[in-house]
């Protein structure tokens, strides 16, 4: 993969006052008789019907490695609108979009620029007419991302997070007294629609301005950093919306063939994008680039891996982390957050819910979504047979290797760990829904039945692999969510944050930060090995999940309770020492080496015993 030359593409402002403008249209030439304009209005008269944009004409180039291309250069202390009114060429944000004069099908008018940074209402491109750079904090220079290991991601929508970006700044001392250390971000891509999960994008180079800016967004990640805070962001690559440039064009033209879109893997959302060509694979590996130079963050979550998956030697998803991953290593100088020890610290969560552990062992992903234990945990919560079991295996991340050799390098792996995030209803429902009138889009789940989530809180933020909280779970958030139709995407469930102060997400919230705390505090829990003690008769015959996490330096045994009753259990401890019950100081005691003893769990709760 190469890096697109990015100087030359997009507007950008060379001089005061002086923008170039720089596209690449591959098939669409001047000798065919197409004429390529550029229509510009000022953000302030886009909605005023006597002022109409200004149309200036491109000129048609070749570049050597993608064939044709168009530029000009707009003088704006120059070039003059005569529209009385008008605000043309004053400082600040400028709206356009293309429009192409082709030979055979007519005028092709709203075409959004590809190479945008910035994006307008609908199908708008924008720019800033001098615009200035963000100014990063001090302190970002000295901002480390953090190990694989020591991740506790937290999985926020900016839109119902916080409305919008100012928002979640204004939350983010909030998760971070929580205790997390990593933000994934749900795409902020520019998209058509004002209400929008984002998986269907139009643009790629910047920030829907449903959020913000530009500057809104660095603000947002230099903040988080620092308050120690790694920021990933969600991406789509293997599919676009109808609307997207690339397609929606060549489709007008009524080309049979495309440079950019076209099946490759699988087919499953939107338009296909054909990582075959060199356009394609070269535009995302330059997405990539410039999300990690200008808006410094820390990795990247890949949605609908399959879409672009074709194996560990293939054009699509592989390649494209294994160039991320190598730029960033030659780069550390520059992007000096991920340098340490071990190797760059660049995070890359694959969602390859198919296949999630061919995922980790045959590319550069040191991460991946896995629906197992979100599917366990739920047929625990419906009480299913072998549900107990099959979570105790899921929780320990049986089948995940903890990492693998690349080329001669040694890379960390592991699987996420999650009973809750956007794609699915809040774990409450599994407890009941509550009907709040005849429409289901609007049910949600019984909150009176909130003390059942403790125990899978527990096994969640002490479980082996890497756990990840979707925003709100921690106070009892209990959204209903289709499992199909529009309403999954189109329906803005903004976060209740009044469920915080009550009983319930006080109960929980405070749950949460103990148990957050703990896996920071005990090296065990992130890094330690898993011992499931899978003992029918003893533990789960009677409802009860037990499992060790051991490193040379400590124990942790960890014991949760799905039944409505205490139980009392006989264990058998290997280690010696005085063991610590770390949530409540209570039923301490001292065990030798193969000691038994009489261990009672509290019901829908549980304990975790600890000895260093």
């Amino acid at each position: 993969m190469k890096s697109l030359p990015l100087a030359r593409l997009g507007p950008h402002e060379s001089a005061p006052g002086v923008v170039d403008f720089g596209l690449l249209l591959p098939w669409v030439s001047a000798s065919a008789g197409n004429r390529l304009f550029i229509k510009l209005i000022h953000e302030r008269d886009q909605f005023i019907q006597a002022i109409q944009p200004m149309a200036i004409e491109l000129r048609h180039g070749v570049d050597a490695e993608y064939g044709d291309a168009w530029s000009v250069t707009v003088d704006f202390n120059i070039v003059r609108d005569a529209q009385p009114g008008s605000h043309f060429g004053s400082p600040g944000r400028h709206v356009y979009r293309y429009e192409l004069h082709n030979p055979n099908v007519g005028i092709l008018d709203w075409i959004i620029d590809p190479f945008a940074r910035e994006y307008a209402v609908g199908k708008l491109s924008a720019f800033t007419l001098g615009y200035s750079p963000y100014a990063w904090s001090p302190g970002e220079a000295d901002w480390k991302t953090p190990a694989l290991h020591d991740l506790i991601l937290y999985e926020l929508n900016l839109a119902e997070f916080g409305a919008d970006l100012q928002g979640a700044i204004d939350r983010l001392d909030y998760l971070a007294d929580l205790g997390v250390n990593a933000l994934s971000v749900m795409p902020v891509s520019n998209v058509a629609l004002e209400v929008d999960w984002g998986y269907l994008p139009l643009g790629y180079f910047g920030v829907d301005e449903r959020f913000g800016r530009r500057a809104d967004f660095q603000h947002f990640v230099d903040a988080a950093h620092q308050r120690g805070l790694a920021v990933v962001v969600d991406v789509v690559y293997g599919h676009t919306a109808d609307d997207f440039p690339y397609h929606d064009l060549y489709r007008r033209l009524q080309y049979h063939e495309n440079p950019f879109m076209g099946p490759f893997a699988k087919d499953y959302f939107g338009v296909g994008t054909d990582f075959r060509r060199s356009l394609t694979r070269d535009f995302f590996f330059s997405v990539n680039q410039h999300w990690l130079e200008t808006y410094h963050i820390d990795g990247f979550r890949y949605d609908c891996v399959p879409n672009y998956w074709d194996g560990a030697m293939g054009d699509g998803y592989a390649s494209l982390v294994f160039h991320t991953y190598e730029y960033v290593k030659g780069a550390l100088a520059r992007l000096s957050r991920f340098d340490a020890p071990e190797g760059p610290r660049l995070i890359q969560i694959a969602e390859q819910l198919e296949a999630p552990e061919q995922i980790l062992e045959q590319s550069y992903s040191n991460a991946t979504w896995q629906n197992a234990t979100f599917g366990a945990a739920g047929a625990c919560a419906r009480g299913a047979a072998g549900a107990i079991e099959h979570l105790g295996l899921r929780l320990g991340a049986v089948g995940y290797i903890g990492q693998a050799s690349h080329n001669g390098e040694v890379l960390g792996k592991a699987p996420l760990q999650y009973i809750e995030n956007h794609d699915h209803s809040r774990f409450l429902c599994e407890f009941g829904l509550r009907q709040r009138d005849w429409n289901p889009l609007f049910a949600e789940g019984e909150r009176a039945h909130w003390y059942r989530l403790q125990p899978y809180l527990i096994a969640l933020l002490t479980a082996k692999g890497i756990p990840m909280l979707w925003q709100g779970q921690e106070f009892g958030e209990n959204y209903f969510l289709p499992e199909d139709g529009l309403g999954r995407v189109l329906l803005l469930r903004p976060l209740r944050w009044d469920y915080f102060y009550d009983p319930v997400g006080k109960s929980l919230v405070g749950l949460t930060r103990k148990l957050v705390n703990l896996r920071k505090s005990c090296e065990e829990l992130r890094r330690g090995s898993h011992y499931f003690h899978n003992d029918y008769e003893r533990y789960l015959s009677r409802g009860l999940l037990l499992f060790e996490r051991t490193t040379d330096a400590a124990t942790s045994l960890i014991a949760v309770n799905f039944t409505h009753a205490d139980q009392s259990v006989p264990f058998n401890f290997g280690r010696a020492g005085a063991y610590n019950e770390q949530l409540h100081g209570q039923d301490n005691f001292v065990s030798a080496p193969g000691q038994e003893h009489w261990l009672t769990v509290p019901s829908n709760y549980g304990r975790i015993w600890r000895s260093v």
